[in-house]
Order: structure tokens, then C-alpha cells, then sequence
């Protein structure tokens, strides 16, 4: 799983696999302690991790229980044989894990799983247990990437964090700033040092409450800051001697926005996202802007549904495949023995209760399963052999909740056009019919 070379869709794609594999690890448990998580840094080496294997080895071989005792040496030697496939540690590090699970229904099973993660994992970990620990996988997950955002007008400031396609508003206040008026003589003068000194009180305290919110342990918190508003404060506290030079320097963006508070918040990203692009919930927002714009456009370069997608991608005309993360379909493959022919199935949790769809429509044979897995995982395996590239989002973006709810949570970008209403009926007697009005 090397990140050389990765777009960041393949990046997303080895983030959504590494969440599957964190949910199916901890999961799992095993009887006795069986169950071995062994996680390499960088720079470590193999021979070492052999050494203190052979070392566990020998320790392992005292345990009383019989059962356990045969099912640690067995984890080990395992781990052993993963490692030999290894001369020297990835540069990301090496992750194994191995150890006898316990099934649902009773049965025991073997798991070996050796990878390198997609980006440098600096833990060293050695634990026997009667579960797997994905601690240090979770933290492969965190985006590294958040943002801080002020945004000030002449009513009040607010302060707020963007990470991955996550928001969050930190902080508001309000305040009540003199308006310039046009009242002579001498008043006008001291009306106008009275304004000054409210105005660079303000200043001082959005910059003040800034250190509060993004600095931790003397360090700034956030990868970058913006800085948004109406009028000129922005500037002002961009320039001010009160505004911390560790917070100054991280500054990225200073944009203007016509609201204050949160429409202020929502604007500021769309502004910023040039110095964001690498933010996930730009590049949803941009993405599946995209998509909408072929479909409002009407240029048919764009398909949408498990049957015109799977079509579309069969063909290879599909660009950019875009699937929900949560997308709840299941990929069957039925096996009719008398003729040795293949019927590929997609379907819904609530479809998957009606058993016609295991029967063969013409013979009444009932197919035999040979495989079954949710299409998403398929997808994530097999998209590269399409000569597509996948994108997996979210339903947090008002544009994901848009493509989810009304589109079923799966299409794609087309390279070129194609006329699906032309096609006859699922290619080859593949794929289901898929009922939009389930939406």
C-alpha cells in the first residue's frame, strides 16, 4: 500500500480501506492470547524483529495450557514467515497480523495480514492478546491537515477549524462598534478617537482569543490560518503588532466575505479552497460540483445507478467513478452447475431477503453462491483494471447528501458520451435491475 506515486483519490481509496480493516480487526477475537499485532517503523530492522520473535518463541513454548500454548507458537511462526517475505522494513513500516479468530458461528480461523500502511507509521508494537490493536492504524487515519478560519466583522468574530470535510465552529462573540457619523464641530473628533479605541480593542481581543484557540504547548495547532471578514479588520489584524507572530506566519489567505458568523464560515472555505485544494471537503464539494454541472449541462458524459455505472465502466468510458463511502449494495456471483454460466447480482439489504433473485428466471434452477462481497470493496480492488479512478466520499458536504440521496450514492464522470436508453437491457445478463424510485 506505498503511497509513491498516488493520486490523492488512491490516497482516499487506502484511507477507506484501512477504516474497513480497522472495523473487521477489532472485531475479531480469538481464544486465549493468539492474536499477534506486530507494527515496524521505518528505519527499524527485519533482523532485530527475527531475533526477538525467536526470543518469544522460546518464551511462548512454557505456557501450561496445551490449547493456548500450541496456538501462540503457531501466531508466531506465522509473524516469522510474513517476515521472511521482507529483506529490509518498507519506508513506511511494516504492519502484520496474525492469530486464529473465532467466527460467529464457532469455528476457528486462521488470519495473516502483512501490509505496508500508505503513510510513515512511527509506532513500534509488539502485543500477544486475545484481540488486535489497531491504536496506531487509527492515527494513520487522522488528517494532518486543519485549518484555522477567523472571521470578522463589524458585528462579531467567529473561530473556526476545517479538517478533511470536517468543520467546526471553535468560538463567537459578539460586539457593538460606534458607527461613524456626521456630526460637527468638536464632538466629531472625539466621537472619531472613541471609534479608534473600540476598534483596536476589538482587534486585541480576536487576536488574543486566536492564541487561546490555536496555539497548543507554544506551537500553533493549525496547518494554516484564514483570515476573513467584511470591511478592513481582517487586514488590521493581519498587520497588528497584537496578533502573535507564530499564528502570523501560518497565515495563507486573507479573503473577503459579504456575511459574518457561519454564512461568513461557509463562504471563507469556498474562497480559501485554491489554498485548501488539498482539504478533503473541498475536493468533495469540487467534485461532485463537477458531476452536477454534466448533468445540468446535459452533455451525457455522466451515469448514475449500479446498472448504467457497471455498464459505463465495462465499456471503459468512465473517468472518475464516484461511490458513497457508506454505499450498502452486495456483489453476489451465482453459479448455475448444469450450464456453468455466471449471473452477477447487485443488491439492497431488503433485497437480499427475497430468494428469487438466487433462482434462474427461465430454468426455476437455483443458483449456487460462489462469491459474495459489498460492491464498494469490489470496486476499490477492481477500479484500476477499468482505467478509472475511484473517489469515495461523504454525505457531510450539502453536494454529498445531494448525490447520495438522489442519485443512490454511485456514478461516474464519463470520458465520452453514452446513450444508456440505446442499450438493450443489462449487458450479458449481468447486472439487476436497479429502481431508482427506492431513492
Amino acid at each position: 500500500m506505498s503511497a509513491n506515486g498516488e493520486t490523492s483519490a488512491d490516497r482516499n481509496v487506502e484511507i477507506w480501506k484501512i477504516k474497513k480493516l480497522i472495523k473487521s480487526l477489532e472485531a475479531a477475537r480469538g481464544n486465549g492470547t493468539s492474536m499477534i499485532s506486530l507494527i515496524i517503523p521505518p528505519k527499524d530492522q527485519i533482523s532485530r524483529v527475527a531475533k526477538m520473535l525467536a526470543d518469544e518463541f522460546g518464551t511462548a513454548s512454557n505456557i501450561k495450557s496445551r490449547v493456548n500454548r500450541l496456538s501462540v507458537l503457531s501466531a508466531i511462526t506465522s509473524v516469522q514467515q510474513r517476515l521472511k517475505l521482507y529483506t529490509k522494513v518498507p519506508p513506511n513500516g511494516l504492519v502484520i497480523y496474525c492469530g486464529t479468530i473465532v467466527t460467529d458461528d464457532g469455528k476457528e480461523r486462521k488470519v495473516n495480514i502483512d501490509f505496508e500502511p500508505f503513510r510513515p507509521i512511527n509506532t513500534s508494537l509488539y502485543l500477544c492478546d486475545n484481540k488486535f490493536h489497531t491504536e496506531a492504524l487509527t492515527a494513520l487515519l487522522e488528517d494532518d491537515n486543519k485549518f484555522g478560519f477567523i472571521i470578522m466583522d463589524g458585528n462579531g468574530a467567529l473561530f473556526g477549524t476545517l479538517s478533511g470535510n470536517t468543520r467546526e465552529v471553535l468560538h463567537k462573540f459578539t460586539v457593538d462598534l460606534p458607527k461613524k457619523h456626521g456630526r460637527g464641530g468638536q464632538s466629531a473628533l472625539r466621537f472619531a478617537r472613541l471609534r479608534m479605541e473600540k476598534r483596536h480593542n476589538y482587534v486585541r481581543k480576536v487576536a488574543e482569543t486566536a492564541v487561546t484557540l490555536f496555539i497548543t504547548n507554544d506551537k500553533p495547532n493549525v496547518a494554516g490560518l484564514v483570515l476573513a471578514g467584511s470591511a478592513d479588520f481582517k487586514t488590521e489584524l493581519s498587520q497588528s503588532d497584537m496578533f502573535d507572530p507564530r499564528l502570523q506566519c501560518k497565515i495563507i489567505k486573507v479573503v473577503d466575505v459579504s456575511y459574518g458568523g457561519e454564512n461568513g464560515f461557509n463562504q471563507a472555505i469556498e474562497l480559501a479552497s485554491d489554498s485548501l485544494s488539498n482539504v478533503k471537503f473541498i475536493q468533495e464539494k469540487k467534485l461532485i460540483g463537477r458531476y452536477f454541472d454534466e448533468i445540468s449541462q446535459d452533455t451525457g458524459k455522466y451515469c448514475f445507478g449500479v446498472e448504467d455505472t457497471l455498464k459505463a465502466l465495462e465499456m471503459g468510458s468512465v473517468e472518475t467513478l464516484i461511490v458513497w463511502e457508506n454505499l450498502d449494495i452486495t456483489r453476489y456471483v451465482l453459479k448455475n452447475h448444469s450450464t456453468d454460466e455466471e449471473k452477477i447480482l447487485h443488491l439492497k439489504p431488503e433485497q437480499e431477503k427475497d430468494k428469487t433473485y438466487f433462482t434462474d428466471k427461465d430454468t426455476g434452477v437455483e443458483l449456487e453462491l460462489s462469491d459474495s462481497q459489498p460492491l464498494l470493496e469490489w470496486l476499490a480492488n477492481n477500479y484500476k483494471t477499468f482505467g478509472a479512478t475511484l473517489e469515495i466520499i461523504t454525505d457531510r458536504s450539502q453536494e454529498g447528501a445531494q448525490f447520495v440521496k438522489g442519485f443512490g450514492g454511485i456514478g461516474g464522470i464519463l470520458r465520452y458520451q453514452v446513450d444508456f436508453q440505446m442499450m438493450e437491457g443489462p449487458m450479458d445478463g449481468e447486472f439487476d435491475d436497479w429502481d431508482m424510485d427506492d431513492y
